[in-house]
């Protein structure tokens, strides 16, 4: 099991596209999967996560609690404005617009952190600042998608923060509670888990894209333009973030990554359940969920190559 969990996550990007092709442009492949399933799939994502964090992961808030708190401001200041300012740049109509903005008011996405440790990055950096955006999501997201929202659709803030409550604080609570309970056990399970995220974030992608293949055709290059724009600038400014602060290379790695990469299945989940009415509201965060694996995995390889330069080097 352990084997098979090491290939399906070092092969990720590319099942997550093969899966989101397949449901593209032959859409019966994958209309099985229910629409209703996305929110019991994302919490069995998050149910995951809990159980392999401690609460001594949140300890560096108060070890360095100058550099998780410019993550989290530049998580939730960056993306959002970016998804908007995309937005309408591209003149996309309410249900996309929707959706963009709900892919930015996000937290980071969990893959962020695998993604950090690839590219020699913070890693420690990167689980504070997921573990603290996730946190504070409940109360960010629904705020902002209500100052970004207010004036193109009607948002319920209190749906939306008992929707990420339900589906990303309460799983992930347990799972921290099981690992701290049963440690031994969650360590010999753990080995399954990329297994099971990586199946349960391909049967996401596979059930928002074959439900509005249609939709996605005929928008397809629009949405992709958005998407890609969204998350390579939120790489870019992460990393100017970064270097605005005078951080060190390891932590603009990580800085670079958090920003950019969305907890997308979050936002396909809240769109499907905050906007029932708006069907195409899901899609970015489809595309985004395949879009933003690969990118990373790009990324990553990119800056595992860039070392810090040695003191002596930098005085020449």
């Amino acid at each position: 099991m352990k084997k098979i969990s090491e290939i399906l996550g070092k092969y990720m990007a590319w099942i997550v596209l093969l899966i989101a092709s397949a449901a593209l442009l032959l859409p019966k492949t994958c209309l099985w999967i229910k629409t209703e399933w996305v929110t019991y799939l994302l919490m069995i994502v998050m149910f995951g996560m809990g159980t392999t964090m401690k609460l001594s992961d949140l300890s560096i808030v108060f070890k360095r609690p100058r550099d998780v708190a410019i993550g989290c401001l530049a998580q939730f200041i960056v993306m959002p404005l970016l998804a908007f300012l995309l937005g309408k740049l591209f003149g996309l109509d309410n249900e996309l617009l929707v959706g963009v903005v709900m892919v930015g008011t996000c937290p980071g996405g969990t893959s962020s952190n695998v993604m950090t440790y690839l590219a020699k990055g913070d890693t420690a950096l990167s689980v504070g600042m997921t573990s603290v955006n996730t946190l504070l999501a409940p109360f960010l997201t629904p705020m902002l998608t209500y100052v970004y929202l207010r004036t193109t659709v009607s948002v319920n803030i209190m749906s939306m923060f008992l929707s990420i409550v339900q589906v990303v604080i309460i799983p992930i609570a347990l799972g921290l509670l099981i690992n701290k309970l049963f440690g031994n056990f969650t360590q010999k399970v753990s080995e399954a888990l990329p297994a099971v995220s990586v199946t349960a974030i391909c049967l996401i992608v596979g059930s928002v894209v074959s439900h509005n293949s249609e939709k996605i055709l005929s928008t397809g290059l629009i949405i992709l333009a958005v998407v890609v724009l969204h998350n390579l600038l939120g790489y870019l400014c992460g990393y100017l973030i970064g270097v605005l602060f005078k951080m060190d290379l390891p932590r603009k790695k990580a800085l670079a990554i958090e920003v950019g990469m969305q907890n997308s299945g979050l936002a396909t989940s809240l769109a499907g359940t905050a906007f029932p009415d708006l069907a195409m509201a899901t899609v970015p965060g489809a595309v985004f969920s395949v879009w933003h694996n690969i990118s990373g995995a790009v990324l990553a390889g990119i800056l595992n190559k860039k070392e810090a330069q040695p003191e002596a080097e930098k005085q020449v």
